[in-house]
């Protein structure tokens, strides 16, 4: 099949030489927004199969006679489809009282896992696997053409196992996080006889057996309330010796060692980072460990926003992603978190889209998506909108016109 796309009136190709969000700053204008997302006005794209095969001005574009089929963009902005490197999709059960009583004035703690790991042990496969593709739909009609799901919700070798199987049916990328939290049954402070340096090495070796066939990566939850750095570290080391990738939760709830950990350890991404010292934002600026910003998160807890122009002007990587759960951040719209980012967190428009996209596929360490360029994965996104500035500039209102995923339209 081969669709060519035309009458683009602002295509954003993100091919372009800058390789960090703090190269894509719009302060001096619209013209150096679209150098540095590689705009091109009066566009088209020719997809075939599912890949990209033709990008560049109309005058230059291939002749229409030799496709299948032909879109008419009708002068308004296409995107690459959004990359939301960190989702946790997998699950049981609901928590609108727990957000009904933060609300009111209740603290958001790491504690409320707990409710979602029974409502999902408790759910059966058919049941996760429905609510599961229902997510997956709304993510498509949002422009969310890339996503990484997390386990994370079973804290058993079964229900871990499954709860990976079920992902991997969906997307390749599949993390293993099951040093989310320490389930009750190991949990010393909560009137158990368990031990949670056994829960760690449950973690780190029938459960990460029972998980790794499914998974890319290897995710810990590196916060007071879950794991310490030195439990954290046995996890991350064990998923790597396995051949998983490393990622990290670190930094959400106050300083703490997640980030230096991830550096370290060369994690992919280390995510939340809302509470950073001078030295992490340093070690983030000087290594290839991408900083993944949760706006969400922030919203729906109460927390402070994580400082994005300190690190965006230190010269670290950001991504944006939508963190969708049940307990602290239940969206999953990824042009909400860019109007939150933009207004609340101290970044411009095109650094915002910048980070939904290429900034995701890097968290991902992925060349194929993220970009709007030949060879790469044919995932487009058209809006109803004449700019991607309007994703922000509209915030709330649903701008996504069409969803192209490996050159299929959905």
């Amino acid at each position: 099949m081969r669709t060519l796309i035309t009458n683009i009136g602002e295509l954003v190709t993100n091919n372009q030489s800058a390789t960090n969000t703090q190269q894509i700053q719009d302060a001096a204008g619209q013209r150096a927004a679209d150098s540095a997302l590689g705009i091109i006005h009066d566009a088209t794209v020719l997809l075939d199969g599912d890949r990209i095969a033709w990008v560049g001005p109309a005058a230059s574009a291939p002749h229409s006679d030799d496709v299948d089929e032909v879109v008419d963009a009708a002068g308004q902005a296409v995107i690459p489809g959004f990359v939301d490197s960190h989702t946790h999709l997998v699950f049981g059960g609901d928590r609108s009282a727990e957000f009904a009583a933060r609300m009111s004035g209740q603290p958001y703690s790491a504690g409320g896992i707990q409710s979602t790991v029974e409502a999902t042990r408790a759910a059966s496969d058919d049941e996760l696997r429905a609510r599961l593709a229902g997510f997956v739909a709304e993510l498509h009609a949002q422009g969310t053409t890339t996503f990484e799901v997390k386990t994370g919700y079973g804290l058993s070798v079964a229900d871990e196992e499954r709860l990976a199987r079920l992902a991997r049916e969906l997307t390749d990328e599949v993390t293993f996080l099951g040093a989310h939290v320490v389930p009750p049954e190991f949990d010393n402070g909560m009137g158990s006889d368990g031990d949670p340096d056994d829960y760690v090495t449950l973690v780190c070796g029938a459960m990460l057996d029972a998980c790794a066939p499914y998974a890319r990566w290897i995710d810990a939850f590196c916060e007071r309330g879950a794991f310490s750095a030195e439990q954290s570290r046995r996890v991350l080391e064990a998923g790597a010796e396995r051949g998983l990738g490393v990622r990290v939760h670190g930094n959400q709830l106050g300083p703490g060692d997640g980030v230096q950990l991830a550096v370290e350890l060369g994690a992919a991404s280390v995510d939340h980072c809302t509470y950073l010292s001078d030295e992490d934002v340093a070690a983030l600026a000087a290594s290839d460990t991408v900083c993944t910003l949760l706006p969400g998160v922030e919203f729906s807890t109460k927390q402070p926003y994580p400082e994005a122009r300190r690190l965006l002007d230190a010269g670290a990587v950001l991504a944006l992603a939508s963190d969708c759960n049940p307990g602290s951040s239940f969206t999953s719209s990824m042009a909400f978190c860019i109007a939150v980012a933009v207004r609340d967190m101290g970044f411009t428009p095109a650094e915002a889209l910048w980070a939904s996209t290429a900034g995701g596929a890097r968290a991902l360490r992925r060349d194929d998506v993220g970009r709007i360029a030949p060879g790469a994965r044919g995932d487009l996104v058209l809006l109803n909108a004449p700019s991607y500035v309007h994703l922000a500039y509209r915030p709330g209102v649903p701008l996504v016109e069409q969803t192209w995923v490996a050159g299929s339209t959905l």
